[in-house]
């Protein structure tokens, strides 16, 4: 399992939707960490702690987006372990993959 923890790997700053929002969007998270290790079959850990907070449309990209580029709700749920001291995190970003399989 690869582990990728968000404010040592990434930045402490996430912010926007789409890369054209900066360079630590949850598109560029998305396409960076997370989709090539699913499209490669592993599960990832991803590690909240750390960051200054996440705003909905970093979330919603960086994980309700892996749904709309071919991967399964079933699939990201499985294959991604979320890690946070605050459980609503988790539930936050589960919405954001279910949800995506409805659209």
């Amino acid at each position: 399992m690869k582990t990728v923890e968000i404010a040592k790997d990434f930045t402490r700053y996430p912010a926007g939707r789409y890369r054209v929002d900066g360079p630590y969007s949850g598109e560029v998270f998305r396409d960076k960490y997370l989709e090539p290790s699913l499209a490669a079959g592993e599960s990832v850990r991803v590690i909240l702690d750390g960051a200054r907070g996440y705003g909905s449309s970093f979330l919603e990209e960086a994980f309700g987006g892996l749904v709309r580029k071919g991967f399964t709700a079933k699939e990201v749920l499985s294959k991604i372990e979320i890690v946070s001291v605050d459980p609503s995190l988790k539930q936050e970003i589960e919405d954001y993959i279910k949800s995506s399989a409805e659209e």
